[in-house]
């Protein structure tokens, strides 16, 4: 088994436990409560790992660079704090991914309902009173609330196992900024998807740009990468050039999102087609192609992305306009150059040489996906 196979299914476990010793807890208090877990664990059961796996393999390739070397006791005490680590990075993913679903009004993750799309229908087959929309959206912003909550608790009680004060200091604060960056990008994403049609034109790329950085570039690639590294007690020459690596590739990674977000085979993404044009997501995509469009054409499709109730016509149209005017190629041409930046750094790092060829790898698999 290779170690990366390993690791995820530790991580796995792990979550498995927590989420069986939160049913425990919860049932104790009223079995009402037992959908909150279960809907927790079915979304935890799935998902590309990837942000576990950059901090794993960044934490080994800062070990050999240290300036705090470890026992090989030390190293497998460290090893296992790393599975709680990653498993809390799953755990906050998953969090941010219950609130991104209601907040885009997306039914659908994985192929299966989002976890308001499952309160509803918890509501609906139990024939309570009320809402069945309301219900599902406090349900599932509780779920998200608690899972920010347990993620915090499970990296906690990881850092318990760190070699050194200063070790976990760093570590803290790595998960500390990471939470702050991708709330401030939630937010900005929010903000455009209701304000972007007022914005001048010249402007959509680069707010889209910002909103890129901080909801997804960081906290999905640069986040893990400087948590593992920092466990490791890497030297702060070392992070700079971890995040070298890991923001252009961040930034690939949103933009292949966003291409797959309206070009997609919704049996691979698990989304239906053209889902983010329904959302009304103002992404570079998006913004590359009013830039090029007449003003009348724009008018059309601003009018069109803001309905939030397109039918397939209507999205067979945006998703033209958009190869016509030639955004499709830009966006392609943005990310492969962005993985090259990012590619280059990483062979630039003074790492050891399996992390190296692991991070690669991951890398790769980040920017040639197809969901």
């Amino acid at each position: 088994m290779s170690e990366s196979k390993a690791l995820l299914d530790l991580i796995q476990e792990s979550l498995d436990d927590f989420c069986r010793d939160r049913e425990t807890e919860f049932s104790a208090i009223s079995t009402d409560l037992v959908p909150v877990v279960t809907f927790t664990q079915d979304l935890l059961a799935g998902g590309k790992r990837f942000r576990a796996l950059f901090a794993y393999w960044s934490w080994v390739g800062a070990l050999a660079t240290s300036d705090a070397p470890q026992s090989e006791s030390q190293r497998q005490a460290s090893a296992a704090a790393m599975v709680g680590i990653t498993a809390a990075l799953e755990m906050f993913h998953a969090a941010a991914l219950v609130h991104d679903d209601l907040l885009d009004q997306s039914d659908t993750r994985r192929g299966k309902p989002s976890v308001h799309k499952k309160f509803e229908s918890l509501h609906e087959a139990s024939q309570w009173a009320g809402s069945h929309e309301r219900f599902g959206v406090a349900g599932s912003v509780l779920v998200g609330d608690l899972m920010l909550g347990w993620s915090s608790e499970i990296f906690g009680n990881a850092l318990l196992h760190s070699p050194t004060s200063e070790i976990e200091l760093a570590c803290r604060n790595e998960f500390s900024k990471m939470r702050v960056e991708v709330m401030a990008g939630q937010y900005l994403d929010v903000l455009e998807e209701n304000a972007a049609p007022t914005r001048p034109i010249a402007e959509l790329v680069g707010r889209a740009n910002r909103v890129m950085l901080y909801k997804t570039a960081k906290y999905s690639i640069e986040a893990p990468l400087l948590i593992g590294a920092a466990f490791a007690g890497a030297a702060p020459g070392l992070l700079r050039g971890l995040s070298a690596f890991g923001i252009p590739l961040g930034m690939a990674f949103q933009l292949k999102d966003d291409i797959l977000g309206v070009f997609g085979d919704p049996t691979v993404t698990g989304k239906p087609a053209g889902d983010d044009l329904r959302e009304g997501k103002r992404t570079v995509l998006v913004g590359l192609t009013r830039e090029a469009l007449s003003t009348s054409v724009g008018n059309v499709f601003d009018e069109m992305l803001s309905s939030r109730s397109l039918d397939a016509e209507q999205i067979g149209f945006l998703q033209r306009t958009i190869v016509e005017s030639g955004a499709l190629a830009k966006t392609e041409r943005m990310m492969e150059e962005l993985a090259e930046e990012s590619l280059a750094a990483l062979e630039q790092l003074d790492i050891d040489a399996t992390a190296k060829v692991q991070l690669r790898g991951l890398a790769l698999k980040v920017i040639q996906r197809q969901a």
